[in-house]
């Protein structure tokens, strides 16, 4: 049994992820009822990692922070520039193809009879944000709040600035074996990732997301044009060469493992072995990948918007260039109050159709579509925001050595 074990390790996680996708998808089409135990697997993983996230932010931000010396060169101004600008531009991107390709959705017959009434939405979502970031930290840390747990961390780590040696060591030998029990949970994912999909095509088929077609290319096609487009842009005006290498090993080594793992939180050491391989600072990527996990939506942005710019069209309310800039501001700030793990975003929706005096019960009936389409929605999303964070990070020390005339080389890795 260990000789099987040690092979089974020695198989690249993406590859043994992949094997427990076939053999989901094979138990689900073949003996549902029978292999219902397997659900236990991705019920247990998904668990684990809303279990882990929140602390290992919470301790990796406090334990970064707490050792960050006075005077220390970091790039942090510029990766949170690029990451709000990135988030930004992904609110704008969904709002433009969302206009052009109008997606329409099967809300029921309640819709026909709804008054449409103008809201005051972007001071509620600006409210919830402010609140979340008082959060009580042991709240913040149950119920997954990511803006809070940051918060508390940040300021924790200033308040141990002062701390002895000793202190700041614990916790970030703390910090460290998190970041250990988060990487044992991923090393599980096939088993996880084979109850999950078990459990999608048991119960809904494929035949639940086919009738969301055009929805879904929208989504995905929208993900697809930031990673393969707009953030390569970003990537070569900072270094001014060939953004592809560093784009694709950032989807390859980062963006792979969060599609499957559907938890920007949870990849964390994933992208912190990354930016250590690239050789990057690790002053800076100890507090901007922590960080991006909870601001750096672009992934969210994306779905907020074009699943809000359904309802719209759904509903035939007109948007005027206007709304629709005012849309991808909103989608923005709200994409930063997305929790780090799956299905953040989806619940707020709500926050960004109100804009369009779109009623609460319509809007839940749109998340509700969101569900249905999460299966592949939530794994791209993940994948993009969580690259990005690794990318960006990466994009703003390359530049600066750019400027010091230092070589910027992409080292290779197979999968």
């Amino acid at each position: 049994m260990g000789s099987i074990i040690k092979k089974w390790n020695q198989i690249s996680l993406v590859k043994r992820i992949i094997i427990g996708l076939i053999i989901g998808i094979i138990l689900a089409k073949t003996i549902p009822n029978q292999a219902k135990v397997v659900v236990i697997f991705g019920s247990l993983f998904v668990g684990a990692l809303k279990a882990v996230a929140p602390i290992l932010v919470f301790f990796l931000v406090m334990a970064a922070i707490s050792q960050h010396k006075s005077g220390q060169k970091t790039t942090m101004k510029s990766i949170i520039f690029l990451y709000l600008i990135e988030t930004f531009l992904a609110g704008l991107v969904a709002v433009v193809v969302s206009s052009t390709f109008p997606v329409t959705l099967k809300l029921g017959e309640s819709i026909k009879n709804v008054a449409i009434t103008p809201p005051g939405g972007v001071t509620e979502v600006l409210k919830s944000l402010l609140m979340n970031i008082v959060d009580n930290p042991v709240k913040a840390l149950y119920n997954a709040n990511y803006i809070g747990v940051l918060t508390w961390a940040v300021l924790m780590g200033i308040a141990l600035k002062g701390a002895p040696e000793s202190t700041k060591t614990m916790i970030s030998e703390v910090s460290e074996a998190l970041s250990k029990v988060v990487r044992w949970v991923i090393n599980l994912a096939p088993f996880g990732i084979m109850g999950l999909v078990f459990a999608s095509i048991a119960t809904s088929g494929f035949g639940a997301l086919l009738s969301y077609g055009k929805l879904l290319l929208v989504l995905v096609g929208c993900m697809l044009f930031m990673a393969l487009v707009v953030n390569p842009i970003i990537v070569f005006i900072n270094i001014r060469q060939n953004p592809y290498p560093l784009v694709l090993k950032c989807l390859k080594e980062s963006g792979i493992t969060a599609f499957f793992t559907r938890s920007s939180a949870a990849n964390i050491p994933v992208n912190m072995s990354l930016c250590e391989e690239l050789g990057l600072d690790e002053d800076s990527y100890s507090v901007s990948i922590p960080l991006g996990a909870t601001i750096n939506m672009a992934g969210a942005a994306i779905t907020i918007s074009v699943l809000t710019l359904a309802g719209v069209h759904t509903l035939g309310i007109h948007v005027d260039i206007g709304t629709a800039l005012i849309l991808s501001l909103l989608s923005a700030v709200s994409a930063c109050g997305a929790s780090g793990v799956a299905g953040g975003s989806l619940l707020l929706i709500p926050l960004a159709c109100s804009l369009f005096g779109i009623p609460n019960d319509v809007a839940m009936q749109i998340v509700g579509v969101g569900f249905v389409v999460g299966v592949i929605q939530d794994s791209c999303e993940t994948a993009l925001n969580s690259s990005t964070d690794a990318l960006l990070t990466a994009t703003a020390e390359f530049s600066e050595w750019r400027k010091e005339g230092k070589p910027i080389v992409i080292p290779k890795k197979s999968l």
